[in-house]
């Protein structure tokens, strides 16, 4: 499995893609090519990129209308997007840029250090936002797994043997999800709070079901 992230850099220049590849090589991650805005919006249809470096004036779709385009699909709003400028471009670009989405400003020529600088905080910010992905995605699987436990233990007539201590593993092993939900909880951006709302509620459920006080449902 590849853990590197994804950084979509998007230039109609040769020179300028060149310098940025350059530029941005030493953080080891995967740096994607597009040469234009509708090759871009290409690319966002199948990778997930952790940011997107994207030059404003361009032929055709430039990048103030490729961003606009970017932050209508659901899949991609939240993608944070840099915008490459010259040094004399029109001081509306600002303006104009921030409304169509965009987090920052970097001027041509790049500052080497300012530009590895803020893209390494979106690389970063992309990989805690995918690790907390992961680990809610894996107590969803444990909380499944408990509540798949807990109906059988449920449909058990009383005094089945070993059913205290089932109970007891069953319950244990609720404590732990619901002390790793809690954690989650604290660090959930708010492109996942709707997901963790989800699994707090499913987790409850299961909670009610394995104290007795209702039947776990999905």
């Amino acid at each position: 499995m590849d853990d590197k992230a994804k950084i979509l850099l998007v230039d109609d220049r040769e020179e300028n893609l060149i310098a940025l590849e350059a530029i941005l090589s030493s953080l080891d991650q995967d740096l994607v090519r597009a040469r234009s805005g509708e090759d871009a919006l290409k690319a966002l249809l199948t990778e997930e990129y952790a940011v997107i470096l994207l030059d404003v004036v361009m032929p055709g779709m430039d990048g103030f209308e490729t961003a606009r385009d970017i932050k209508r699909r659901k899949k991609t709003r939240d993608l944070p997007i840099i915008f490459l400028t010259a040094v004399n471009s029109d001081p509306d670009y600002a303006f104009r840029g921030y409304a169509a989405g965009a987090v920052d400003f970097i001027s041509k020529p790049f500052d080497p250090w300012v530009l590895r600088a803020k893209v390494s905080v979106f690389v970063e910010l992309h990989n805690k936002n995918k690790q907390l992905r992961d680990q809610t995605a894996l107590l969803r699987e444990q909380a499944a797994l408990l509540r798949d436990q807990t109906a059988l233990l449920k449909a058990r007539p009383e005094g089945t043997p070993q059913e205290a201590s089932a109970d007891g593993s069953a319950g244990e092993r609720l404590a732990s999800v619901e002390e790793q939900a809690e954690v989650l909880g604290k660090h959930v951006p708010a492109s996942l709070r709707d997901e963790y709302e989800e699994l707090s509620r499913r987790i409850l459920l299961l909670r009610e079901a394995l104290d007795g006080q209702a039947p776990a449902q999905d």
